[in-house]
């Protein structure tokens, strides 16, 4: 399927010497950490980037040297899940179901309207026809995406990160549901992850990449066996030994202030140094309190006065 693949961004080399092949009924997961290049490579696979070098052969089909109605073909035997789903919000979820199929079958609108009936009846959504993607949860956005990629039937169903943004449970339903429409229409899954459970939970064979490079492919127990740092590293969550790790800004402060001297005016120092700013600060915080005190007890005395004043005048009058 996948032979000798570079892949580039320019200048900036992505992927170099990718083989993969998925066989028939397979569910082949593409795994990785973040900036690996699994996307890139699904992109290379499903055509939506040229490779720079290498072969890219979709069920049968050389994508390199294909014509525009042979890809239009092949292109109408995959499904896609994308990562964000990319379903139009403008569109109800029934009408971006029917957009694959209006798009490549010239049918009949009540056929359409039945065939979208059926895949949304699949995926448990077939009270939610009527509804926008913005008014859909997260694992229903994902569920009615999954509808439209399985709207044609596809041979082979391309996932990309499908349960990224979803809670535990909610993830483990799709796996589930990923597996049951496998077994159901005997299609192959391409499924780029990076979570654990959801590779412990689906994958038959498993590639692994690694800083655009090919560090790991068979089976899941193959691949966690392997001894290369990257895969151990993965599989047990840790840092690769030898990477740098990114200091935290607490850590920082906290050196710092081991290195900072005695005294040194820091906010907070109570080591006895230079006081002199703070003293100064109090000090005029105090005559300006001493001011205004007696400002108050001027105009109190002034005021008593007026008054003993109006009441004399008043007894001399009567």
């Amino acid at each position: 399927m996948v032979g000798g693949l570079t892949a580039k961004y320019g200048d900036r080399t992505i992927l170099d010497g990718i083989d993969l092949t998925v066989r028939a009924g397979e569910v082949r997961v593409i795994l990785g950490g973040s900036g690996s290049g699994k996307s890139t490579l699904l992109k290379n696979i499903i055509g939506l980037v040229r490779p720079a070098e290498g072969v890219v052969e979709l069920l049968g089909v050389d994508l390199r040297t294909a014509d525009e109605p042979q890809r239009e073909a092949v292109m109408g035997r995959i499904g896609v899940l994308f990562q964000g789903g990319a379903l139009l919000n403008s569109l109800t979820v029934e009408d971006n179901v029917a957009l694959p199929i209006r798009e490549k079958l010239a049918l009949p609108e009540p056929v359409v309207r039945e065939m979208v009936a059926m895949k949304l009846a699949l995926v448990d959504l077939s009270h939610a026809g009527h509804l926008f993607p913005p008014e859909l949860s997260g694992g229903m956005k994902k569920r009615a995406a999954l509808a439209r990629a399985m709207a044609l039937d596809p041979e082979i169903l391309f996932c990309d990160e499908p349960s990224a943004g979803l809670d535990p449970v909610t993830s483990a339903a799709l796996d589930a549901l990923l597996l049951s429409l496998k077994k159901r229409f005997g299609m192959s899954l391409v499924v780029v992850t990076h979570e654990l459970a959801s590779i412990e939970a689906i994958a038959d064979k498993v590639t692994m990449l690694g800083r655009g490079r090919l560090i790991a492919d068979g089976s899941l127990a193959e691949v966690k066996a392997s001894g290369h740092p990257a895969v151990r590293a993965f599989f047990n969550r840790e840092p690769e030994s030898g990477s740098a790790r990114t200091q935290s800004v607490f850590e920082a402060l906290q050196e710092k202030g081991a290195a900072a001297p005695v005294g040194d005016g820091r906010l907070g120092d109570r080591s006895g140094g230079d006081r002199s700013g703070g003293d100064r600060n109090r000090g005029d915080r105090d005559r300006s309190d001493r001011d205004r005190s007696d400002r108050d007890r001027s105009d109190r005395d002034r005021s008593d006065r007026d008054r003993s004043d109006r009441d004399q005048r008043g007894g001399d009058e009567s």
